[in-house]
């Protein structure tokens, strides 16, 4: 669809959804809709049920994290209507502490794009019937998509051939590891010479004796 098409669509959308759409907006060739968290619910179900939009499938569930912002999650619902050809990106914002409506009943595939949303970010969603931890371990603490959330992670694991199990220990990286300049090792070493690195120029000197030896 023609990024006119989309803005019509959206239009349309944002008329017929009123208070709940907080705005529309086409980028990259695609419809985004942000909704209100107490409105989600039924605009997602709108636009699977309205012959206009006919989003008949939920393609995925994506968080997205923003620490500075006072609700830090972005939920981002992804909906494809394979009859109409067009997608659209619906977008709901909260906090650790709001839950954002289940659409299981909706979309039963939801589920499991919930649990993860719930298992990485720590997105709460009221009446999932089934909101566990899909990817990490048991046991796991903690969100590990979350921004505030180390790269190295609190724990380490690895196989005792003792106990004959895995076990979990404390991370025990150096300090060194846990700082990044986010400079090359190519870029800072521009002044240095290595070890053979004599070899790589032939001096001026040797030059005529070689050609003289051909």
């Amino acid at each position: 669809m023609s990024d006119e098409a989309l803005k019509e669509l959206g239009d349309y959308i944002g008329n017929a959804l009123g208070a709940a759409v907080v705005k529309t907006e086409v980028a990259h060739g695609e419809l985004a809709v942000t909704l209100t968290r107490a409105a989600l619910f039924k605009g997602i179900q709108f636009l699977r049920d309205d012959s206009t939009t006919h989003c008949e499938m939920l393609a995925d569930i994506a968080g997205v994290d923003y620490p500075d912002r006072a609700e830090r999650f972005e939920v981002v619902y992804n909906l494809l209507s394979v009859k109409h050809n067009h997608r659209i990106r619906v977008k709901v914002a909260t906090d650790e502490d709001t839950p954002v409506a289940s659409i299981v009943s909706l979309y039963p595939v939801a589920g499991w794009f919930e649990r993860e949303a719930w298992d990485l970010y720590g997105i709460f969603f009221a009446d999932n019937p089934d909101l566990r931890r899909i990817l990490t371990d048991y046991g796991f603490e903690g969100h590990p998509l979350r921004k505030d959330f180390p790269l190295t992670g609190f724990v380490e694991l690895r196989y005792d051939a003792e106990q004959r199990r895995v076990v979990y220990e404390p991370v025990k990286l150096t300090q060194d590891f846990r700082s990044f300049d986010f400079l090359s090792p190519w870029e800072g070493m521009t002044d240095v010479q290595l070890p053979g690195d004599e070899k790589a120029v032939i001096p001026l000197a040797v030059r005529p004796a070689i050609a003289d030896k051909r």
